[in-house]
């Protein structure tokens, strides 16, 4: 029964990782998609030209998911905690 619950929670903390790293992965590549359209429309083959606004898009969502990731990381770790004698012995 620990293999199990052991396994289990390593999958939800996989899947954890994943949602809150997916929001600034999307913001980052829409961004960089949009950005890439413009420099290509204008011609304007500036290398530096993505980093500014993917860096300020990524600020403005983090801050916006910090309240939501911060509840879903306290909620795994009070599992977490609360498994970890059963998984253990």
């Amino acid at each position: 029964m620990g293999a199990v619950l052991a396994a289990e929670l390593i999958r939800k903390a996989v899947m954890l990782t994943l949602m809150a790293s997916a929001p600034l992965l999307v913001a980052a590549l829409v961004v960089g998609l949009l950005v890439t359209l413009l420099q290509a429309v204008t011609q304007l083959q500036e290398q530096t030209l993505t980093f500014l606004p993917k860096l300020v898009t990524m600020a403005v969502i983090f801050v916006m998911v910090l309240p939501w990731l911060i509840r879903q990381l306290t909620e795994f770790l009070v599992v977490a905690l609360q498994t970890l004698p059963t998984v253990g012995g």
